[in-house]
């Protein structure tokens, strides 16, 4: 079956609205018709995680930093929100500050899993412990040590989809922790190594992997194909597109990637990367 399994991962901007979440369960829908079992890793929608630190912020005035300087989610880079305050808060509010930073993906896994099931494709949401993601460390700055397959294949071969909230992990004391900024994007690469997908597509809001972001700067170059080392120089200095620990762990592992915007169409486009060539479906 692994040969046969693609991961979608979906950013916070492609499920920023209900007609966008409906666009990522037709996406699905599609890869399915063309003989795919599909895996969706999902982030928390549009600003939700900047909204959450807000509230937490102000439930906890003095102890929590609130995010400045515009949006803050799971595919921002480090150094805003509550990272800035590190362990200084304590491990109590840390806790507290995971299991609500959580509820961002679990709501998106559960939309996108509606959104699914509306259209006649059977879907399953996962919280990261519930889909066999294990992690360890501190809360807000967890890592993933180790992925069981089991849940997911059962739901595999039972035909229906996995939706899996990103940007977390299960402990082994029981605990739920974060993966820190880019999450998801580690969450989901993580999950195609351990199933020994064909691929891990990136799905966001730019429609191909540039040299510098293409919001800000017209004349950043774009790049149709690119190799494991190129993405992760890209991706360290600052490229943003990937996050950096989500392409070193897709070059240690081989697994080949497909970056595209939300809006591409079902076949072809975007960056691909991987040591050699394969044909997008």
């Amino acid at each position: 079956m692994s040969g046969d399994v693609v991961v979608l991962k979906f950013g916070g901007t492609s499920l920023g609205s209900p007609g966008r979440v409906r666009l990522a369960a037709r996406r699905i829908r599609a890869h399915r018709r063309r003989g795919w079992a599909v895996v969706a890793v999902v982030s928390a929608m549009g600003h939700a995680t900047d909204r959450i630190l807000r509230w937490a912020a102000g439930v906890a005035p003095g102890r929590l930093v609130a995010p400045v300087g515009g949006a803050v989610d799971d595919e921002a880079p480090r150094g805003t929100g509550w990272e800035r305050e590190g362990a200084a808060f304590g491990r109590d509010l840390g806790r507290e500050l995971d299991r609500a930073l959580a509820t961002g993906e679990d709501l998106s896994a559960a939309l996108l899993a509606l959104a699914l099931t509306a259209i006649g494709v059977p879907a399953r949401s996962l919280r990261g412990g519930e889909a066999g993601v294990w992690g360890g460390g501190a809360f807000g700055a967890g890592e993933i040590r180790r992925v069981d397959c089991g849940p997911i294949r059962r739901l595999l071969a039972d035909g229906v989809v996995p939706v899996v909230s990103g940007f977390q992990a299960a402990r082994d004391d029981g605990e739920t922790v974060t993966l820190g900024r880019g999450g998801s994007d580690t969450s989901a690469v993580a999950i195609a190594a351990a199933l020994g997908a064909a691929r891990c597509d990136i799905v966001t809001d730019v429609d191909a992997v540039y040299d510098r972001d293409p919001r800000l700067d017209p004349a950043a170059r774009r790049f149709e194909s690119l190799d494991y080392a190129s993405l992760v120089a890209l991706a360290e200095g600052g490229a943003q597109v990937v996050h950096p620990a989500a392409a070193r762990l897709a070059a240690r592992h081989g697994v080949p990637l497909r970056v595209y915007a939300y809006r591409a169409p079902w076949r072809g486009g975007g960056t691909t990367i991987g040591e050699k060539s394969w044909e997008a479906a």
